[in-house]
């Protein structure tokens, strides 16, 4: 009789054992499935990023050749606009030359 009840004793111990280990496996599968599910939406999370960076990378090239293409044009209007104005001069002098010869033929 001792035996079956050391046996039980035992067999008891053993389940209890079991039983302590199946749930910290169970906790520790759980984990790495949540960590492996949480590793799968950063990575696609990881490439959305990546793409819409690419995508922001491209637009800032284009929005800084397109200032560029404006800062190029201004620079050459405002050129234009001295030589225009220093053509009005030089025919504001040559007018102003002009009248004095005029004067001076009719004096």
């Amino acid at each position: 009789m001792n035996s079956i009840h050391e046996k039980e004793k035992k067999l008891n111990e053993a389940l209890e054992k079991l039983n302590s280990i199946n749930p910290q496996n169970l906790n520790l599968k759980e984990t790495i499935s949540n960590l492996d599910q949480q590793k799968n939406q950063l990575e696609i999370e990881k490439k959305e990023l990546e793409a819409n960076y690419l995508e922001l990378q491209q637009n800032y090239q284009k929005l800084k050749s397109k200032i560029d293409d404006l800062n190029n044009r201004k620079e050459f209007e405002v050129k234009k606009e001295i030589e225009f104005s220093d053509k009005i001069d030089e025919l504001n002098q040559e007018t102003d030359s002009l009248l004095e010869e005029i004067d001076k033929w009719q004096m």
